[in-house]
């Protein structure tokens, strides 16, 4: 069984509840869990790509994490509104050759009248470290 969605409007108790949900889906490295937290006619802006709809939504994060292998990620709520939350979040994860990178970013989120995200902006910059560097390790 699921947990309940949290519903705007939100305070600050349950904007961070609904931080800590988006991460823990995002671990799980699911995108049939994740995208059931987006409407059904999402859009996403994420890096210099837009997707539309759970469907492009689940397929863009299953070629997501065969590409960033071993990703972990820890967001972290930056504001809140009634129905809008920004986060920012780093998140590491290595590519098939083995380099490892931390990933930094931003998100906006629009949220529906039941929870659900409607709109989802993500600005996102990488950087090479290396294995020793890594912040993550043994988190997952």
């Amino acid at each position: 069984m699921s947990a309940p969605i949290i519903k705007p409007p939100f305070t600050e108790e349950t904007a961070r509840a609904k931080v800590k949900a988006a991460e823990d889906a995002w671990n799980s490295r699911d995108p049939a869990r994740v995208s059931l937290a987006y409407t059904p006619d999402s859009d996403w802006r994420n890096r210099d790509r837009f997707i539309h709809g759970r469907d492009e939504i689940r397929a863009f994060l299953a070629d997501k994490w065969v590409r960033e292998q071993d990703y972990y990620l820890e967001k972290e709520l930056f504001c809140f509104s009634d129905t809008r939350i920004a986060v920012c979040f780093q998140y590491e994860w290595h590519d098939a050759a083995g380099q490892w990178w931390r990933s930094y970013g931003n998100e906006n989120w629009d949220f529906d009248p039941d929870g659900l995200m409607e709109r989802r902006q993500a600005s996102i910059n990488d950087v090479k470290i290396a294995e020793t560097d890594r912040k993550f390790r043994g988190k997952r």
